[in-house]
């Protein structure tokens, strides 16, 4: 199978500059603003003690029905 796009297109100027003072440089601006690691480390930690608490909640739920 071959790639999606296969030819290279040259990138356009901005119509607009950048707010910032850089001329179309929206790459730069966006590296500034990095995260750390130990940001997203805990975010993906959160997501996954909610995700096992939602189904212990779901089977608590599923046990309680099966009583009745």
């Amino acid at each position: 199978m071959g790639p999606v796009k296969s030819a290279r297109c040259a990138v356009r100027d901005p119509s607009t500059p950048a707010g910032s003072g850089h001329e179309g440089c929206f790459l730069e601006a966006s590296l500034s603003g990095r995260t750390s690691l130990q940001e997203f480390t805990m975010a993906d930690l959160a997501f996954v003690v909610t995700t096992i608490a939602c189904f212990a909640l779901v089977a608590l739920v599923a046990k309680g029905v099966t009583k009745l």
